[in-house]
């Protein structure tokens, strides 16, 4: 085991290249939230509604993958974008709440992967429920200890075995789009236009909306967390607007051509994974299986990706002496075992917690979105700040414009995703984030360093009084998990 304290450097064997970090934020971004659009869409929205929430988050998306390029090009330094961003900007304690809030949005992530998988296999093996049943937890728990070990044994290795994982699940989702658009009505795609009785208007449709593109998107960061495997700095902010691009128009096409096969009220009632009943109605049960199989592949590649990415975000956080020690640690492969155990951990406590939800698939989806949102906002507000100080701009003043317009608009639109994931989901991220305080507090004492500072007491009172809200609404019934 190394532990080196401030070394970051990462040997020349170990570099990914531009299209291995492509996949990597590709795999991350098309995993089982792109099986679940249909219905998830049906059930908020008609096609009016999904052009404009497509448009909002697609261009929204699009600026803060703009927003990390940027960064990486001017804070070449500050490697593990998400959290190191957060810090730069607002200091150590928001920066440890991104970074902590960004590692447990991708262990509930996780969680989801795994439920939605037994779900799926559940319609052949009745056993496995929908994904919440005992048997269920016990193969899944079964499946994250294999992936616990495949990683450990190399970062590169699991890289490059995502590239190939990548390759094999955007493949059905592609072929989705052509079948569903061969089956395509237009009558049946003029009816869903305006939405249903029971859609309510046109902003509460696109903002019903906006948790699952954020899950969806997931992943946009993904080069920027792992920039210090980079062979070439600028391949960081490349890699992070190639994959999105890529990703955006398979979503885009999903939802929309699946309006043009079934009315919006079938899709509504699908059962997930939705894909597969819209493609069973275009050209019969066969569709189902293939689409099953396309998801089980895409499933497990993001699951990877996401692995990779949360334990990376731990290690780095403990190096800038943001975490305890102890997640310093790695091994000759690179691989930082203790940050990668304790994601494990984190996914089996939430896994064994999913068989007591009411709907675990949804809840956790959303609750995904909700914790990474912190991170996001403060990644975006961060690149507003570096542009209106001009921090960097002296020396490289070309595109201070271009790049304060696009911080301010990604910063304006993660605000609003904040607003659109409602009071619910912002407490129960509370109930998370407060907690994880105590490894704060774990690494100033080993620091021998003050606890606190006074600014950094109020944003604890904060987050003690929301924990404290959740609690009482989860007692209360305000909030069923």
């Amino acid at each position: 085991m190394s532990s080196a304290e401030t070394d970051l450097s990462v040997p020349a064997s170990a570099k990914l290249s531009m299209l291995t970090l492509t996949t990597i934020v590709v795999g991350s971004m098309v995993g089982a939230g792109v099986f679940s659009l249909p219905q998830r869409f049906a059930e908020n929205t008609g096609v009016a509604g999904a052009l404009i929430a497509w448009t909002i988050a697609g261009g929204g998306m699009l600026m803060l993958a703009l927003v990390f390029q940027s960064l990486a090009n001017r804070k070449p330094h500050l490697d593990a974008g998400v959290f190191a961003y957060a810090k730069a900007g607002f200091g150590e304690y928001m920066g440890f709440f991104s970074a902590f809030g960004y590692w447990a949005s991708a262990c509930v992530g996780n969680v989801f992967y795994w439920v939605f998988i037994m779900s799926t296999l559940g319609a052949v093996f009745p056993e496995l429920g929908s994904g919440d049943t005992v048997l269920a937890i016990v193969v899944s728990s079964a499946g994250l200890w294999a992936f616990f070990f495949l990683v450990r044994r190399g970062v590169k290795e699991a890289a490059v075995l995502n590239r190939v994982v990548t390759v094999a699940k955007v493949v059905p989702i592609v072929v989705f789009v052509l079948l569903a658009l061969f089956a395509f009505k237009l009558d049946v795609f003029t009816a869903n236009w305006a939405g249903g009785e029971n859609t309510g208007s046109l902003f509460g449709q696109v903002r019903g909306t906006m948790l699952v593109t954020v899950f969806v998107f997931l992943g946009v960061e993904g080069a920027s967390v792992y920039s210090r495997h980079a062979r070439r700095r600028t391949d960081v902010g490349r890699a992070t607007v190639l994959g999105f691009l890529s990703v955006f128009a398979i979503f885009a096409s999903v939802t929309i051509v699946s309006y043009g096969v079934l009315p919006m009220s079938a899709i509504a009632k699908l059962h997930q994974p939705s894909m597969a009943g819209v493609l069973e109605a275009a050209v019969g049960p066969w569709g189902s299986v293939f689409i099953g199989v396309g998801l089980i592949a895409a499933v497990l590649g993001a699951y990877l990706a996401w692995t990779l990415m949360a334990a990376e975000v731990l290690f780095v956080a403990a190096k800038a002496n943001d975490m305890p020690q102890f997640l310093r640690r790695s091994n000759a492969a690179d691989v930082p075992v203790p940050a990668l155990l304790m994601t494990a951990i984190m996914g089996q406590a939430i896994l064994i917690f999913s068989y007591f939800s009411k709907d675990a698939l949804n809840f956790a989806l959303d609750l995904t979105s909700a914790l990474v949102l912190v991170p996001f906002l403060l990644a975006a507000a961060y690149g507003l700040k570096v542009a209106l100080t001009r921090d960097t701009y002296l020396e490289q003043p070309r595109g201070w414009t271009r790049e304060l317009i696009i911080a301010l608009l990604a910063t304006i639109y993660t605000a609003f995703l904040l607003y659109s994931a409602g009071l619910k989901f912002v407490l129960v991220a509370f109930l998370i984030y407060a907690p994880g305080t105590v490894f704060f507090v774990m690494a100033r004492r080993e620091q021998g360093r003050k606890l606190f500072s006074g600014r950094e007491l109020v944003i604890l009172t904060v987050s003690l009084l929301g924990a404290l809200v959740g609690i009482v609404a989860l007692a209360v019934g305000w909030i069923v998990l």
